[in-house]
Parts: C-alpha cells; structure tokens; sequence
C-alpha cells in the first residue's frame, strides 16, 4: 500500500487529560478529551497515546524498597553504578542485559525486554509520576492488548474506524537523543511493505519497509513534551488499511538477523 494521495495531514494535542490512577478506563478518558476540546473522532485518525498513562492505569508499579536485589543485580549495578534494586527490577522484565557501563550519573543498563525491545532500563521510568516514594513504572504487561482496549471504547461510543499507537521514548544506536517509537498496536499497520511498488522515477523497489506506526509515534513526540502534560495526541488525515492483526513486536527483528549481538 503506496500512499502517494496524502500530502497533508493535522495533529493535535488533547488538552485537559486528568492525572491516570489505577483502574481508569482511558478509552473514557480520552472521549472526555474530545468532548471538552470539541472534537470528534473521524475514520482513519490515529491515536497516540503516551505509554506512562496506560502503564498509569493498569497499575504497573513498583516500589524500590519494597524490591530485594540478587546476586546478578548486585553484580549489574557494580558494573554499571545503578541501584541494585532498581538493576533487580530491570532484570525483572527483561530475558538478557546487553550491556551496563558507568556512563551519566545513574549508569546505564541497556537490557532486552521480554517483549523483544532494546532499550535502556528495560523501559522502566521514574519521571513524571507525581510521586516521591521511591516508585519505579514499568512498560504495560501487553501494550498491543492495551491499545485494543482503547480502540474498542472509542469506536464503541463514536462508530468510527481508528487505530490506537502507544508510544514509548526510546535512545537509537549511534544517534544522540530520543524519539517515540510504537510499543502497542490496534489496526493500524506496524509496516508497510512496498517491496515490489516502483519509486518515483519507475524502478522497483527492492527491500524497502515503511515502519508506519513508528513514523507517527516520532511526529507524536513534537506534541508530547515531557513537561506538557499532553500524553494524547490525534493524527489525522492518514490513508491507511486496518490489520485485525496489528502488532508492534513485529518491530523486533529475530536474534539471527541481529549483527552486533
């Protein structure tokens, strides 16, 4: 699917979003949203929803003194400078470390994430929880599941065809910085394949893969600041077909194609 007719499409932040406790329904939340900013969900809008809210909602915290660290942790955060609890949480919710090294003020832990993701920390955060108790927030326990969740709330209530992104902050090899990448799906596709569609001079394109919800997850994060408090954004005037199969774990590229593991 080549989307050669779109040349435009509009983004907007949804103000007014309360602060998510455990139990909220965000599929409510965000209809409350749109309601107060006077929108409406049309066919095709994306929704980008920040990855701290969902975990916010499906309760996904730990608290660091109430974690007792291992042998392994202990030797990770010798390697690396970090918290041995915080290193025992992290090990927690990944299936390797990559790497840990005393880099920065807290060490750096790049580990592989059971969902496949690499990353620093295995995606556990400590910003932007409005809390000082020590709490650490982890990536939600499926964030494809998450996302269809959300989808189903908003089409129920509107009737309309939308796909839902959740969207993490992740670092990139041998680039400085951060971006929004997509850790959660619902309809929309992770990729567009357009191997065999021809370029715009006519030849045939060989290998290339558009990843389409990372594209919106990136444009996502000029909305999302991280001292916004603007965790949901719509994305609007995309053409896209809907995957009853999406997912972002299809991202992960498989251990045999990784060359520098």
């Amino acid at each position: 699917m080549l989307m050669s007719d779109v040349d435009r499409i509009n983004m907007f932040a949804l103000p007014g979003i309360p602060a998510v406790r455990q139990g909220d329904d965000l599929g409510k939340l965000i209809l409350g949203g749109l309601s107060r900013c006077g929108e409406t969900m049309r066919d095709c809008d994306v929704l980008v929803v920040a990855q701290k809210i969902v975990s916010k909602a499906e309760g996904r915290v730990r608290l660091i003194a109430d974690i007792e660290p291992s042998l392994k942790a202990i030797e990770v955060a010798s390697a690396s400078g970090k918290d041995p609890r915080k290193v025992q949480a992290i090990l927690e919710e990944s299936t390797d470390i990559v790497r840990a090294a005393r880099v920065g003020v807290d060490g750096v832990v790049i580990a592989r994430h059971r969902h496949g993701w690499v990353s620093a920390n295995a995606g556990i955060d400590e910003s932007n929880l409005g809390r000082d108790d020590g709490a650490l927030l982890l990536l939600p326990d499926d964030p494809d599941l998450s996302a269809r969740r959300i989808a189903e709330t908003v089409t129920s209530a509107t009737g309309v065809r939308l796909g839902v992104v959740i969207t993490d902050t992740f670092g990139r090899p041998w680039r400085r910085g951060l971006v929004n990448v997509a850790i959660g799906l619902a309809n929309l596709p992770a990729i567009i394949d357009l191997v065999g569609e021809a370029d715009a001079y006519g030849r045939k394109l060989q290998v290339s893969q558009q990843a389409f919800a990372d594209e919106i997850a990136a444009a996502s994060g000029l909305l999302m600041l991280k001292d916004a408090g603007l965790p949901v954004v719509v994305v609007r005037g995309l053409r896209w077909t809907s995957d009853s199969a999406a997912s972002a774990r299809r991202y992960v590229r498989p251990l045999a194609e990784d060359l520098f593991k």
